[in-house]
């Protein structure tokens, strides 16, 4: 498993795509940099550091720099490959790969650990729907690096970061899955709960959209979303919008009403108490303690 500061866009220096259709053995090296394999047809055998791997479609095979590489058996083999040099990306080692699952799919994290991101090393995607979107990303990356021009480097550089990223969530979707395999269904729904809840928080959200919505019962919903995130889905909701109530009084000045309405919270009231239920004040000494805050920083 590796880490990476998701706050950093990584530095690409080839993107391609290789079809090999008599069989071929890879060649021996050592490079200084990251090389990402996603394998598309046939069969890819590679020794990194005297550790092998047999690669078929659908599987992702993340190089470290500074290890010795070499093919094992000739094979023919389809596949992408992505090499990029990364400033904050180290390989860690875990102990419970479930347990950060769950925090990492299900949990708010403290922002010192929001930029933080877990790569494997090596993947299989284990259903028709991740592999096409692997291979998706894959070649419209390797599209994106054939146009050679400054912006779209941005652009790619950004994507393989998103790849990255998305890595991650497939992986550690499976790692539940794997561990819990009666439990799959219910991670699955419960991260797609929580997409939702994101993407609708300034909405109208309760028990009969979200039975609608996900076609189940509510009662069975909100039981297995607190399992997993230790909250009832009114409680997150609510916590999520006044997560960004917070960021708008330290960015804006809005009136509360304004903000209230922007998060979905159009009853003053309601938005005042639930406000201090989460942060311990009322908007207004929040406020004014953000704005003392700013005060004293700007004195030398």
């Amino acid at each position: 498993m590796l880490k990476i500061n998701a706050e950093i866009v990584p530095t690409i220096s080839l993107i391609g795509y290789i079809s090999y259709t008599t069989p071929w053995i890879h060649f021996h090296r050592t490079t200084d940099e990251y090389v990402l394999y996603v394998i598309k047809n046939g069969e890819l055998y590679l020794r990194e550091n005297n550790v092998n791997y047999h690669l078929k479609r659908g599987d992702v095979l993340l190089l470290e720099p500074g290890l010795h590489l070499e093919g094992t058996k000739k094979s023919t083999c389809d596949y992408y490959y992505f090499h990029f040099k990364h400033s904050d990306m180290n390989k860690v080692s875990i102990s419970n790969p479930a347990e950060l699952a769950k925090s990492m799919l299900f949990e708010q994290l403290e922002n010192d650990h929001q930029r933080d991101c877990y790569i494997p090393k090596y993947y299989t995607a284990s259903d028709k729907s991740s592999i096409s979107q692997l291979l998706h990303s894959s070649n419209e990356l390797s599209q994106l690096y054939l146009r050679k021009q400054h912006y779209t480097r941005c652009i790619t550089a950004l994507h393989l970061l998103e790849m990255l990223i998305e890595l991650s969530r497939l992986y550690f979707l499976q790692t539940l899955q794997q561990n819990n395999h009666k439990g799959s269904k219910t991670a699955i729904k419960v991260q797609a709960l929580l997409e939702f809840i994101h993407k609708h928080y300034t909405e109208k959200i309760n028990s009969s959209i979200i039975t609608k919505e996900f076609d189940n019962n509510y009662d069975y919903l909100n039981r297995i979303f607190k399992e997993l995130t230790g909250y009832t889905i009114t409680r997150y909701v609510n916590k999520v919008r006044i997560g960004h109530a917070q960021e708008l009084i330290k960015a804006t000045h809005m009136s509360f009403g304004e903000i209230g309405y922007l998060i979905g919270m159009d009853d003053p009231y309601y938005f005042s108490k639930t406000f201090k239920q989460f942060t311990g004040l009322s908007p207004a000494q929040y406020y004014k303690q953000v704005r003392a805050n700013e005060s004293s920083s700007t004195i030398f």
